[in-house]
């Protein structure tokens, strides 16, 4: 299937290092201030909404509120606006991105620590289950998140609390992997792109963060959904251990590693 080429609209003057991207489907109540709390943390960075496929007026409020906008024409999930956003980054030359969602519980203020922590990592976690903040999951999901937590810190060789973390950011070398070769799959997106990252020699490391309530709308998580984690999380372990040797891109310095 053909997915046509998504629009991006609103002018960029120049290029910033830093491009922070928040994938939305239905935030028109929250993007506007996750925008503007963006802006007063990392003003010197780019801001770019990828419309997921929303029924509301997300991408019109995220235009009018000063980002970027990436408008999908129809819904992908977190992993395919993710993949397009890293495609995007990679053609116009960014060296950092960061993804941050729209609703409102990722903190602005916790990005400069991120990146931080990149100087000596290539990708890294916002974790929410380190030792900051009162976050906290229970019943099924909360035993799968151990078991996810545990078994994928033994197969990328670093302690990972917080694999399934939406908030992460990339260098150049994460950047030339992702931007070709993301997995779209419901946890594939975080889950199985670490793995990816750790087989292309990849350095990984995340930072304590706290989680915040979710400023408006709703979330995506459900009964049903809940009642089903375990096994995807299982799922995707295995899809990520099986999957493909990721490629390497020329200029990265994961290359060298990798050879």
């Amino acid at each position: 299937m053909t997915v046509a080429t998504p629009a991006i609209t609103a002018e960029r003057p120049r290029l910033a290092p830093v491009l922070v991207v928040l994938p939305a489907l239905n935030e028109a109540e929250s993007i506007a201030p996750v925008i503007a709390e963006v802006r007063s943390h990392q003003p010197a960075a780019d801001v770019l909404v990828v419309d997921d496929g929303s029924t509301d007026r997300t991408a019109d409020v995220a235009r009018a509120a000063g980002a970027r906008v990436m408008s999908l024409p129809f819904n992908l999930g977190v992993g395919g606006a993710m993949r397009a956003a890293y495609r995007f980054a990679y053609e116009e030359g960014y060296d950092c991105v960061v993804q941050v969602d729209a609703d409102g519980q990722h903190d602005p203020s916790d990005i400069g620590r991120l990146r931080e922590a990149l100087v000596g990592a290539d990708v890294v976690i916002g974790a929410r289950f380190a030792g900051v903040g009162d976050y906290a999951v229970r019943g099924p999901r909360r035993w799968a998140m151990r078991l996810l937590a545990s078994t994928l810190s033994r197969l990328v060789g670093t302690p990972i609390t917080d694999p399934t973390s939406g908030f992460r950011m990339v260098n150049a070398n994460a950047l030339a992997l992702f931007a070709f070769d993301f997995p779209e799959e419901y946890l594939g997106d975080t889950v199985e792109a670490l793995v990816l990252a750790s087989r292309a020699h990849l350095r990984i490391a995340q930072v304590p963060v706290a989680m915040r309530e979710r400023t408006a709308g709703t979330p995506s998580q459900n009964a049903f959904r809940s009642s089903a984690y375990l096994a995807r999380v299982v799922t995707a372990i295995v899809l990520a251990v099986a999957r493909r040797a990721p490629i390497v891109r020329p200029g990265s310095t994961a290359e060298a590693s990798a050879a």
